[in-house]
């Protein structure tokens, strides 16, 4: 019992010293988070880090430092719904422009301080040129804002003669920045979307004060000493920013489309086919997680490249499945580039998409090319940096070498019985064998009867009889 009491005592006085020592220095952890970009997929993301990195360095504020013009809405949505049940209290600092998307964000926020040229407002949900989109999204962008406007309650405010209760922030005012057909007296006229300097937006309670720089925000803040700890974005994100720039997407599509060139010309699975797989990894994987590749698109590229590989081992020639292959590969390629919501692109700008089809077509076109060039390059017996690895001998027939067998020189002359469609290539059947054939001449169908006129390299070529 004794003992109990003394280690009692101690960690009594132990935290009694503790919170004394914090009391003298008052220095806070202020954990900065920047979004001076479009909200996107890669802003929802690091500021899920960023939260993740104060809660572990039990940060004092959480403060985010703000110039954007808008986004995603449901990118936008999320950061707010994080905001809204953060145990850390949430400052931003609208630097220049906190518009649509922007706006949202800012009023989830504990505290908002404003640069003095600075606006807030403006939460249209609109397209990529501007134009408003159909209502339901204005609906839902009306809602949500009235809802996170709501989620800072109320004040009692008690004067001489009466008890009044206020919205801290008004959520009719928050759904005059989305709505122009919402009419508040003395601020705004109907037809019209609202968006609020520094000065009106203190005026209405969507903002705490006005600042030129995070230390006069700390200042109007009351906070006098504090330490401040800024996001930095990890490798991975500063990869993924890197492969999902255009320029190394068309890289890697030159790489997918000669690795699968390469394999196609040898035998087995080797290094080619390694290749193109890894570029394909590197190049959809991260447009995943930007939220531009759906699981639907990334789907149609591969079933194009199996298609592709149907017609060129199963049925010999080029027809339905290789052209339908060839067009699932480009639309998979090119969807994946587009941010469209599944089969729905009223929001999808022209120019992103002719950015989209510029880079898989040069990509594709510089593949082919680049396959051609560097297997030159790379095999041929005079320079080639992998010339061993090539049969570079030549059987001359003159010598004496044959690559068919003596037996397939004697179908020459003969007929038989085309046993599939020759488009132009196929298989015949001749004196109860079948043999891989092409048709000289247009396309045979299958049961017309056919002649062997040509037999080179252990192909027969026939014609129509």
């Amino acid at each position: 019992m004794k003992t109990l009491n003394f280690w009692g005592l101690f960690f009594l006085l132990l935290i009694m010293a503790t919170g004394t020592g914090a009391k003298e220095t008052g220095e806070k952890l202020v954990y900065k988070l920047n979004i001076k970009q479009d909200i996107s997929k890669a802003t929802w993301r690091q500021t899920r880090q960023a939260f993740d990195a104060a809660d572990s360095l039990g940060a004092d504020i959480f403060l985010i430092h703000m110039n954007t013009y808008g986004g995603t809405v449901l990118d936008a949505d999320s950061i707010r719904t994080k905001i809204l049940h953060s145990k850390i209290p949430v400052f931003v600092f609208i630097d220049n422009n906190a518009a649509s998307a922007g706006a949202l964000i800012s009023i989830a926020c504990d505290s908002i301080y404003m640069r003095p040229e600075s606006s807030i407002g403006a939460a249209t949900v609109v397209n990529p040129t501007g134009e408003a989109m159909p209502d339901k999204y204005q609906s839902y962008m009306r809602s949500t804002m009235r809802a996170t406007a709501e989620a800072h309650g109320k004040d009692t405010i008690i004067t001489a003669t009466d008890t009044i209760i206020k919205w801290r922030r008004d959520p009719k005012i928050a759904e005059a920045m989305v709505d122009p057909s919402v009419f508040i007296p003395g601020l705004i006229d109907s037809g019209k979307v609202l968006t609020f300097t520094p000065t009106e937006a203190i005026e209405n309670g969507f903002c705490e004060g006005t600042a030129e720089n995070i230390e006069e925000v700390m200042k109007n803040a009351g906070i006098e000493k504090y330490t401040l700890v800024e996001y930095e974005p990890t490798t991975i994100e500063r990869i993924i920013g890197f492969l999902v720039s255009p320029l190394v997407s068309g890289l890697l599509i030159m790489a997918i489309i000669g690795g699968i060139y390469f394999e196609m010309q040898s035998p087995g699975i080797g290094f080619a086919l390694g290749v193109a797989v890894v570029a394909a990894i590197l190049y959809f994987a991260p447009l995943y997680l930007e939220g531009l590749a759906a699981n639907w698109e990334i789907l149609v590229f591969i079933i194009g490249i199996i298609l592709v590989i149907v017609e060129i081992f199963v049925f010999p020639g080029f027809g339905v499945a290789g052209i339908s292959g060839i067009v699932l590969i480009f639309g998979g390629l090119v969807l994946s580039l587009i941010n469209n919501v599944n089969f729905d692109f009223e929001g999808v700008e022209m120019s992103a998409v002719a950015v989209a089809v510029t880079t898989v077509v040069l990509g594709v076109f510089g593949g082919f090319v680049g396959s051609l060039l560097l297997g030159k390059k790379l095999f041929t017996a005079e320079s080639g940096a992998f010339a061993n690895l090539s049969l570079q001998s030549i059987q001359d027939v003159k010598e004496g070498f044959v690559c068919i067998e003596n037996g397939m020189l004697e179908l020459k002359g003969k007929t038989g019985v085309a046993q599939t469609v020759l488009r132009p290539s196929g298989k015949v059947l001749i004196e109860n064998e079948i043999y891989d054939a092409v048709a000289l001449t247009g396309y045979i169908e299958k049961g017309d009867k056919v002649l062997v006129t040509k037999v080179e390299a252990t192909q027969l070529y026939v014609e129509k009889v």
